[in-house]
């Protein structure tokens, strides 16, 4: 997906992604502690991301996974509801 159509979110830079479905133990326990329920999740789950600004995209560098995401009210610790974008 271009960055463009990002328009379910924001634009974030994720250190790493998972599919909601298959979470791993650890990542689990954080959802857990911050109360999302699992099962309702969709898309993907970004871990340890941070805001990409589409302003002078071509100076942005995300060496990890950038995504758009529609629930990024975590601080960065996690972003739900992802999917992953192409900024080059």
């Amino acid at each position: 997906t271009p960055a463009s159509q990002c328009n379910t979110g924001n634009l974030q830079c994720c250190n790493s992604t998972q599919e909601s479905s298959n979470t791993n133990a650890s990542l689990t326990s954080i959802l857990g502690l911050l109360g999302v329920v699992v099962g309702a999740l969709t898309g993907q789950v970004g871990v340890s991301c941070s805001p990409v600004t589409l302003i002078g995209l071509a100076g942005n560098s995300c060496s990890a996974q950038p995504v758009c995401c529609s629930n990024n009210s975590f601080n960065g610790v996690v972003a739900l509801g992802c999917t992953p974008i192409n900024i080059n």
